[in-house]
């Protein structure tokens, strides 16, 4: 990714765009991309270049998500645009976006495999972009649904967890159709992470260095998604907050919003949500044709659960490894 970041030389924007990747993270959607190539027969290095693809398009998606939401931190350090401004920020998140294309090229495929792996990285980051725009105009929804939500969330995040399954089978040889339902059934794991960040913003740490980033932020998470449903009556209240300038946001306004999505039952219907989407993804089908990407599904659902698993009110009803 370094080489693709910087080109023939190390020249500012490449810079800035691999200083952004190279904070750290969990690299989750290259080695999803890898594990999924592995679990279907084919070796890790059969795979670098397209994960290589999938993780550029990720952190294309964060450079400019900050930008939108007004995010300062990120990985406990400050954000693209905090330290480039806005312009370079625009510019170096565009390059992200470019820069998959270049790393299919140089897979050692056919040219009708890097045909369809083109096409479906480009349908892709169709789906991440429609879904960040879905995202914003929650705001605009008095009384947002959860398949509002839900809707958003399957292109913002769940296409980032298909995506590098459905590149693997096709590398793997499977046909359209069969590497298309194989990538759909990591699309719940998307919205399970998606639904876990959003508790965790409130009763964790995200590494943006201020507990309610999100809700500073005004966004519309599961949480005010689910205690808009459960006391409609209080709308005026949480979109009062949700509303105010994030510079505006007090520490009580974020712990009085904490207080009432536990005590409301919020907390609790997200968890009964978290632990449906689960049994979906352990009963698969398809997945239970596969036992490598099932037990792949599983791990991912562990890992996604086991920093919010504290404040599961229902942990009698399962246990999460």
């Amino acid at each position: 990714m370094l080489r693709l970041c910087t080109g023939s030389r190390f020249d500012r924007l490449g810079h800035i765009l691999w200083d952004h990747i190279n904070t750290g993270g969990k690299r989750l959607r290259a080695r999803l991309a890898l594990s999924a190539a592995e679990a279907l027969g084919l070796s890790r290095a059969d795979a670098v270049g397209w994960a290589a693809a999938c993780e550029l398009l990720h952190n294309a998606s964060l450079v400019h998500d900050d930008l939108q939401d007004g995010d300062r931190r990120r990985r406990g350090r400050e954000v693209v645009w905090v330290r480039h401004g806005v312009a370079q920020a625009i510019n170096a998140g565009d390059l992200g976006l470019m820069l998959p294309t270049s790393a299919i090229a140089q897979l050692p495929v056919s040219g009708e495999t890097k045909w369809r792996l083109t096409q479906t990285l480009s349908e892709g980051a169709q789906r991440v972009v429609r879904g960040q725009s879905a995202e914003l105009d929650l705001h605009g929804r008095e009384m947002p649904s959860w398949d509002d939500y839900a809707h958003a969330v399957g292109g913002k995040t769940s296409a980032l967890f298909s995506l590098p399954v459905e590149g693997a089978a096709i590398l793997a040889g499977l046909s359209e159709a069969d590497a298309r339902a194989l990538a759909e059934e990591f699309s719940p794991v998307g919205l399970l992470f998606q639904v876990q960040d959003d508790v965790l913003d409130l009763y964790g740490d995200k590494g943006r260095g201020e507990v309610g980033s999100d809700l500073r932020e005004g966004k519309v998470s599961a949480l005010v998604v689910e205690h808009l449903r459960l006391h409609p009556a209080e709308a005026p209240w949480l979109w009062r907050v949700l509303r105010t300038p994030r510079e505006e946001t007090t520490d009580h306004m974020v712990e009085e919003t904490i207080q009432r999505f536990s005590a409301g039952g919020a907390l609790a219907s997200v968890w009964r949500r978290l632990a449906a989407m689960d049994d979906n993804i352990t009963d698969s089908p398809t997945l239970n044709r596969h036992p490598r990407l099932h037990t792949l599904a599983s791990e991912l659902v562990a890992r996604a659960l086991a920093p919010i698993i504290q404040t599961n009110p229902h942990q009698m009803l399962r246990e999460w490894a």
